[in-house]
């Protein structure tokens, strides 16, 4: 077991999962069930998916689950770029998000290799 609060990169998903919940409270009341609702789900699980891995017994199990952490987080990109095409966010607000995640993806690959 890891000491959550200890891995960087729960932390910064965590940022990022706040950040989505601001993001996407200002997307159009249509998209509640829609695009709101699945850029939230995919920015949780990827902070939800490093916890549950940290909580397993062994590496193969943590590995596992930061593996589904990088599914989310590959999910939340493609997300994030198409609020941006369809114009429910600009440029500007959701590059630094894009950053982020690409920051977690780095880390958690990382993560991923020195549980091998």
């Amino acid at each position: 077991m890891h000491k959550l609060e200890d891995l960087k990169v729960w932390s910064k998903a965590m940022k990022v999962a706040e950040d989505i919940y601001s993001l996407s409270a200002n997307f159009p009341s249509e998209e509640k069930f829609g695009l709101t609702n699945q850029i939230r789900r995919s920015a949780v699980s990827i902070a939800s998916n490093i916890a549950e891995g940290a909580g397993r017994d062994t590496k193969g199990e943590f590995r596992n689950f930061l593996s589904m952490a990088a599914g989310s987080s590959y999910e939340l990109f493609t997300q994030l770029t198409l609020a941006h095409r369809l114009k429910l966010a600009s440029r500007e607000l959701i590059q630094p998000i894009l950053d982020e995640v690409i920051e977690i993806q780095k880390m958690n690959y990382s993560l991923i290799k020195t549980l091998k």
